[in-house]
């Protein structure tokens, strides 16, 4: 009976966790279109100086912009081409992120 009990839970936690990824992906696409499109692209393809952010799974985005918010250029760099003169661009905007937001924008550049 407990294994049927913890069967019965994961599978609810599954169902949850995907309906909270659709959620996720909507509030990040809100999110990036007023915070992150002027500077990486409407479709995160980036342009200029700025990077492309397609492609990236979201721990990625989600790890970047926790380093970015905590000033943790060091972490950046061992991460590939990150830091340096976006830096100081970045870190400002990841400031005020939340840890849902962080998590939301990562959904949602991951879908594209």
């Amino acid at each position: 009976m407990k294994k049927l009990t913890a069967i019965a839970f994961a599978s609810g936690l599954a169902v949850a966790s995907g309906q909270a990824m659709a959620a996720d992906v909507a509030a990040g696409k809100q999110l990036y279109d007023q915070s992150c499109a002027s500077c990486h692209g409407q479709k995160a393809q980036g342009q200029g100086m700025f990077p492309t952010l397609a492609g990236k799974g979201a721990d990625h985005i989600v790890t970047a912009l926790g380093h970015y918010k905590n000033g943790n250029q060091d972490a950046l760099k061992e991460m590939g081409d990150l830091g340096g003169s976006n830096f100081a661009i970045m870190a400002p905007n990841a400031a005020g992120l939340s840890d849902g937001d962080m998590e939301n924008l990562g959904a949602y550049i991951e879908s594209l």
